[in-house]
């Protein structure tokens, strides 16, 4: 037979699109042609698998061979079609039994010596062989990331020998299948108990978690607002398994991959100022997921907020609205999702000690303004709350008692949380106009307190009602089923450092 048709799969997004791969072999001048809309990586294959099979011990053969990768109009990059390309060839020239392949999906990196690498994708890979109900079968060390999708059939090769076994009729299978990991540790961060004093602070951070809002934290440098940041993946409540398998899908679409034993764990993110708009939500001519996408269900931390170029934050402002982010470019179009809750920091004024106890303050009023006018007011509108974080006193600073750990805080929070999803199905943070005028009603003293500071500090509707939702919150964790006045004041506190 000169012709073998195999299935592999395209990344395109977070989906994995079918891919054929069909490889016929013609009489005449030797050559290897491969089309379909291949990007470089994926046209060095050509050498990769030509060496793969002739260390492996069989014939390359010495015939015109095309390999086509169908639907055309599909960009195809990576380099884990070689696997498919190879064996495509192998069939195709009668070195190996074709009657089975049309039940596979086959996805690895090959080397010169037919070792199978790691690749990016897994999980999504084995997400859709399974759906298309295919074994897929992929390299060794992406096996324990591809295994994480329940009821996937998963075949772990570290050779191309051992994959070209498995479909000879002449000797056993020596491809197992992958097993997820049944011993996956709880998650351990970073305890809230290292956090000494800083009392507001710390109760803004469990508003904050109990009702996923965005927090700011002013204040001088080594306050501690970093240490605070760091600390708020461990107050959410544990990722259920979806939410955990959208998170590890991202993960492993990235440069970086996917550690399967990190799976389950809140992702946090924390890009250095100088990081680009790209960096920040994704792209490339084969888009990408970028910071915002790789914190989904987590926390995206931005130190030192004024230093970051003005235009790369204000590519923000969609994202914290919709919870997603959509990447077009001239040939490609993308959407990854971009739920992640945001956490900035920055100082008071240039010099950082504006306020501070014991040091002075040598900025100007202008040189003030300059600097938190690097922050534009449509981001700061969209951030729900903000909180100074002072110098600590001596006396706290030298005291060896411990905070209150994450553990407690933890489990305020998730009971706010279950009240949030028993009440509205969803957390606070993503309820809209609509559920907002349904959930968060005021008495009349609680609204007479809104009224007065919507007509004093002059709050545009989203600001509004981003109080209401602050609110709400607020009387969760207190266990009201009705917004008080008092809960109205706590949230108005933390949207006027806003202004």
């Amino acid at each position: 037979m000169s012709l073998a048709v195999l299935f592999s799969r395209a990344l395109d997004g977070m989906q994995a699109q079918l891919v054929s791969v069909e490889v016929h072999l013609a009489n005449g001048l030797p050559a290897f042609n491969l089309v379909g809309l291949a990007d470089t990586e994926v046209r060095e294959a050509r050498e990769r698998v030509r060496a793969a099979i002739q260390v492996a011990g069989f014939e390359f053969p010495a015939r015109r061979i095309t390999v086509n990768l169908a639907p055309a109009d599909l960009p195809k990059g990576a380099g884990h079609y070689d696997l498919a390309i190879a064996i495509g060839i192998l069939a195709a020239s009668g070195q190996m039994p074709s009657d089975k392949l049309a039940e596979y999906e086959f996805a690895g990196e090959l080397g010169l010596t037919g070792q199978l690498r790691a690749i990016r994708g897994g999980l999504a890979l084995a997400m859709a062989a399974r759906d298309a109900g295919r074994t897929l079968v992929i390299s060794q060390s992406s096996a324990a990331e591809a295994a994480l999708i329940r009821d996937a059939a998963v075949l772990a090769a570290e050779h191309l020998l051992e994959v070209c076994q498995h479909f000879s009729a002449e000797s056993s299978s020596t491809l197992s299948f992958a097993q997820a990991s049944q011993t996956h540790s709880s998650p351990v961060y970073p305890d809230l108990a290292d956090v000494k004093g800083q009392l507001p602070a710390r109760r803004a951070l469990e508003i904050a978690a109990a009702g996923n809002h965005s927090l700011l934290l002013i204040g001088p440098p080594g306050t501690g607002k970093s240490m605070l940041a760091q600390r708020l993946p461990g107050l959410l409540p544990p990722l259920n398994e979806t939410e955990a398998l959208e998170a590890a899908t991202i993960q492993s679409l990235s440069a970086k991959g996917l550690d399967p034993a990190q799976f389950g764990y809140r992702s946090f993110r924390a890009p250095h100022h100088t990081a680009s708009s790209v960096a920040l939500v994704g792209g490339g001519s084969i888009p990408q997921p970028g910071e915002i996408s790789l914190a989904h269900h987590g926390v995206l931390f931005l130190d030192e907020l004024p230093e970051y170029d003005r235009k790369v934050l204000e590519v923000l402002r969609e994202p914290l609205e919709n919870g997603k982010i959509h990447i077009s470019r001239a040939a490609r179009q993308a959407e990854f999702p971009a739920q992640f809750q945001l956490v900035a920091a920055m100082n008071p004024c240039p010099c950082g000690y504006r306020g501070h106890p014991k040091k002075a303050c040598r900025c100007t009023p202008e040189q003030i303004a300059r600097y938190r006018g690097r922050i534009s007011g449509p981001l700061l509108d969209r951030i729900d709350m903000v909180v100074e974080v002072g110098a600590l006193p001596d006396e706290v600073l030298f005291s060896r008692q411990a905070g209150e750990a994450s553990l407690s805080v933890r489990e305020r929070v998730a009971q706010a949380r279950r009240r949030q999803h028993t009440r509205q199905g969803k957390h606070n943070a993503a309820l809209n106009s609509q559920a907002v005028d349904e959930y968060c009603q005021l008495d009349a003293t609680g609204l007479a307190l809104l009224q007065k500071a919507v007509s004093q500090l002059a709050w545009s509707a989203r600001a509004y009602h981003r109080v209401l939702r602050v609110a709400r919150t607020v009387a969760d964790l207190a266990a009201s089923e009705h917004i008080s006045s008092q809960h109205i004041a706590e949230a108005i506190q933390y949207r006027r450092g806003i202004e």
